[in-house]
């Protein structure tokens, strides 16, 4: 009898194990009712952990943010040591150039902003404004002139800042909101891609290798901010190219990444990173990047 007992106890905490591992949170269970055939990428998986995960953003390397097209240099400013790092850690590239042989130096990381998406009751139940920044502040318990408050102020102000002609911006404090922006801009039947890396490396030579594939003409880019939870920079911009390109490393490390070409940049900010690299002037010539692993593309199918 008491080896029932046993066994009965040990299978209850087995089929307890089950649960645990196959539980989902709201955020995963409202992304499968609404997009039921797009699967969660991996590299998206840590962002709906049950437990959400906040970050100080003054630890975070500027460097390894994506900038919003008319913010770099501009009205939000950057200080030029930040933007000296942006520049040499950014790279921009031409069109013509994607194709099987072309040589680049890159670095593609995760970076180091592991934020999570808040729980979506909790994300909006949280002032996001420049005029809340003291409310913000507090609930953080972060110092108003510290690092950290310049960042969360930084990011806020980005989002609030008004998007250029041909671009539809919104910044999704949620994985709930950020669906449903993405849906009401291409709907339902849609996927949703990365760049992906086989392990950080450092910054070196990547050789283009033959399967680049261009992917469509429409897109939903979604940039992740420095905040202390995840917030996304998503916008669909008129006149945007994206293609899967696979890349080998000078030490053989494997990458697929995607790379975004924008054809209409002469309303972007005449100071953007693209133009200081490129030597090129707005609206003059299609500009091109890969996205870092942390930024999320969507695409119909």
């Amino acid at each position: 009898m008491e080896f029932v007992h046993h066994a009965l106890f040990a299978f209850l905490c087995f089929c307890l194990v089950i649960v645990v591992i196959n539980a989902s949170s709201p955020a995963e269970d409202y992304w499968k009712s609404v997009l039921p055939n797009t699967p969660i990428p991996e590299a998206m998986r840590y962002l709906i952990q049950p437990e959400a995960k906040i970050t100080h953003t003054a630890d975070l390397d500027m460097s390894l943010v994506d900038l919003p097209y008319n913010d770099a240099a501009s009205t939000v400013s950057i200080p030029k040591e930040q933007l000296k790092e942006l520049l040499n850690q950014t790279n921009f590239f031409f069109e013509q150039d994607l194709h099987p042989g072309k040589k680049m130096t890159l670095l593609f990381t995760m970076g180091e902003n592991e934020a999570t998406f808040l729980p979506y009751k909790d994300a909006q139940s949280i002032p996001f404004s420049s005029d809340k920044l003291p409310e913000i502040f507090k609930t953080f318990s972060v110092e108003a002139e510290s690092v950290e408050a310049e960042r969360l102020k930084y990011t806020v102000e980005v989002c609030e800042k008004p998007g250029i002609k041909g671009e539809d911006k919104y910044c999704a404090t949620s994985l709930e909101s950020l669906i449903d922006y993405t849906v009401s801009k291409l709907g339902k039947n849609v996927q949703v891609l990365t760049t992906e890396i086989e392990k950080e490396t450092k910054k070196q030579q990547y050789n283009i290798v033959k399967g680049v594939q261009k992917v469509g003409d429409r897109a939903v880019v979604c940039h992740k901010l420095n905040y202390a939870y995840a917030v996304f920079y998503c916008h669909e911009i008129e006149a945007t190219t994206v293609y899967t390109v696979p890349l080998v490393a000078a030490d053989e490390t494997k990458t697929k990444a995607v790379a975004v070409c924008h054809a209409n940049t002469d309303k972007w900010n005449r100071k953007h990173l693209a133009f200081q690299e490129l030597q090129v002037k707005p609206g003059t010539v299609p500009v091109c990047h890969f996205l870092v692993p942390n930024t999320l593309i969507w695409v119909p199918n």
